[in-house]
């Protein structure tokens, strides 16, 4: 029996490991549903909703080939032990994964079972994260080959005489309650659709619409919770990508669509890069990457303007606006994202974790390693990015002009003229709104940006700083970016990473 275990990677288009496992024998196809990671402070429930539902037709897929999908709850370790009392286990197969810490400790607890049985365990790559690398050299080069072979195939399944088991609701799994109404669909058929969609119709404004909440949720391509729990593979959707772009090299008037695949081409490499990060180094999760800013913020947050952020109850009304809308569907463009992170850690002056911990909540598409990576470059503590701190109001003005985000998302501001909604305080009827239905800003924002700018700038200025931030860029940066000899206020790091990695 070869033991396929599914985890960030719910599919049988294009599933490494069950394709080899099903060369070798009879594939029991087993998801374990793991009550202790449910309980881990970056899990919710539209994770686990999102995931039921790639669960129902992930079974159905692979009952198609000739053995559904069995599922069991409980420790790893435990669940494989009650299978092997009844079983002889030849052999488990699953893909690489570079989650949270929780998933890395529980890795090489599963590893020492099978070693201890003599059960060998084949983990198969399964994108473009290279695991024990020792360079970043050629590794964009790796990506691009990986990218290039040949989508794999699993034609038939033994059928195994195994009670297939239920998928427990997220009650059963002490989840809180988490409504989440506007959620993208889980399951394979809605990962295809949207990939479609976007390279055929949604596409074209790529480019010019993704920095927008309101024209991004259209125009972005909306992959990332389906390659985040792998009901697509990265490999299946690079491919994709390069048969539009050849499609449209023999088309005319098709400028708009071949600049909009391109950047998109471009940011699929990103995706990869940044997870590849968390798994040269798992500290990135919880420690600051340039240990410089060891103890800049506080160790604990001010839980009232924690509060006030993660409620969008803040009183600027873009980013309160950002915030509910994430809430409410689960998503969040990239730019929006990167503002609500860099407000948390530079105007609310909050240790990036416990932001970063509510974010990951509320991401449908949680992916551990972008995730982290960014928490950390959005607060300026990686040693080798630009200090970027967003303007609250000045995005509001760029990215919503007609103030038809601002105003869906708050409505407590309808009373408020369209020329002082970003900023209702200087509204003459402020006095009948702030304070009353909607709150007083708890910051002045400006002033916030002023002192944080100070305070992060000040630890870059010395020579340790820099030796320390090219041992950062050497171990984890682009090698098609520099990072020039710089701790010059208002000069990048690394030019390139100045760009958008993600659509979202």
């Amino acid at each position: 029996m070869q033991i396929v275990w599914f985890k960030r990677d719910l599919r049988v288009q294009d599933h490494r490991a069950l394709a080899q496992a099903a060369l070798r024998g009879a594939v029991l196809p087993l998801y374990i549903v793991e009550p202790a990671l449910w309980r881990e402070p970056d899990m919710a429930g539209r994770h686990w909703a999102f995931i039921a539902e790639c669960l129902e037709e992930l079974r159905r897929d692979l009952g198609r080939l000739g053995q559904p999908l069995v599922i069991r709850t409980g420790a790893v370790t435990d669940v494989l032990a009650s299978i092997a009392e009844c079983h002889r286990i030849d052999a488990l197969w699953s893909h690489e994964e570079t989650g949270n810490g929780w998933t890395y400790r529980r890795d090489l607890e599963v590893a020492a079972w099978c070693r201890a049985r003599g059960i060998p365990w084949h983990e198969v790559q399964n994108h473009g994260v290279q695991r024990r690398l020792r360079s970043r050299n050629g590794w964009a080069r790796n990506w691009d080959r990986f990218m290039a072979a040949p989508l794999a195939e699993t034609t038939a399944l033994q059928p195994l005489a195994l009670d297939p088991g239920g998928i427990p609701a997220a009650r059963d799994l002490g989840l809180a309650p988490d409504p989440c109404g506007g959620r993208q669909r889980g399951g394979r058929k809605a990962g295809v659709d949207c990939l479609t969609s976007f390279l055929q119709e949604r596409g074209k404004t790529y480019r010019s619409a993704m920095s927008s909440p309101l024209a991004g949720r259209d125009a972005c391509s909306r992959l990332s919770p389906h390659l985040a729990w792998g009901t697509l593979s990265m490999r299946e959707v690079a491919q994709a990508t390069r048969a539009r772009q050849r499609d449209l090299k023999q088309e005319t008037g098709t400028g708009a669509w071949r600049g909009a695949i391109r950047a998109f081409s471009g940011r699929l490499h990103w995706h990869c890069h940044f997870i590849q990060k968390l798994e040269d180094e798992p500290r990135i999760e919880t420690e600051n990457l340039h240990p410089a800013y060891d103890g800049l913020r506080p160790s604990v947050p001010d839980a009232a303007r924690l509060a006030a952020w993660a409620g969008g109850e803040t009183g600027l009304p873009f980013l309160d606006a950002c915030i509910r809308s994430l809430r409410a569907t689960g998503w969040l463009n990239f730019r929006m994202r990167a503002m609500v992170m860099a407000t948390a850690s530079y105007h609310l002056w909050l240790p990036w974790r416990d932001p970063g911990l509510e974010l990951a909540r509320l991401f449908t598409d949680y992916e551990p390693g972008i995730h982290w990576s960014q928490v950390q470059m959005q607060s300026g503590t990686t040693g080798i990015n630009t200090i970027r701190i967003y303007n609250p109001v000045k995005q509001g003005h760029d990215q919503d002009p007609t103030g038809t985000f601002t105003r869906r998302w708050v409505p407590e501001l309808a009373a408020i003229a369209d020329r002082h909604l970003q900023e209702p305080w200087k509204a003459e009827n402020a006095d009948t709104v702030l304070g009353r239905t909607y709150p007083r800003p708890i910051i002045d924002h400006e002033a916030a940006a002023r002192q944080a700018r100070e305070r992060v700038w000040a630890v870059r200025g010395d020579g340790a700083f820099r030796a320390k931030a090219g041992e950062i860029q050497s171990k984890h940066g682009s090698r098609r970016s520099g990072i020039p000899d710089t701790g010059r206020r208002g000069r990048a790091t690394d030019k390139r990473q100045l760009s958008l990695p993600l659509d979202r």
